[in-house]
């Protein structure tokens, strides 16, 4: 399974960005699909994820209301819309997947459940 992700950019606080990441992986439904970013000097953590099916969702109390995650199964495709940006978000954003078989499994937080990794897409956001 190959993920590449696509999006990042230089913003100003308050600005909007796009991520998206396409997948390779078949049946691409029945993977979980998480975003997670890493600042530097800072453990990896969990932004969003997003069931098979795209009817459940689980975010980070640091980005609830202002990100949202969603997914195309038919383009194999998952997206992070970021919207009020803040310089705290800055950081390397990277999706990851996670087989379940299932396109209404649990979503997770932990990384460590997700097997395959994009390469991550740099989000800088100036305040």
């Amino acid at each position: 399974v190959q993920l590449q992700a696509s999006g990042g950019g230089l913003v100003q606080a308050g600005d909007s960005l796009k991520l998206s990441c396409v997948a390779s992986a078949h049946p691409f439904s029945g993977y979980n699909m998480g975003w997670f970013r890493q600042a530097p000097g800072k453990e990896r953590e969990f932004v969003a994820g997003i069931s098979g099916s795209g009817e459940t969702t689980n975010y980070a109390d640091s980005v609830k209301g202002r990100f949202a995650i969603s997914r195309d199964n038919a383009k194999k495709t998952v997206s992070l819309q970021m919207n009020n940006l803040k310089p705290e978000d800055t950081a390397a954003y990277y999706c990851a997947g996670q087989w379940r078989g299932s396109m209404r499994a649990s979503v997770t937080v932990r990384d460590q459940a997700y097997r395959y990794w994009g390469q991550g897409t740099q989000v800088t956001v100036s305040s």
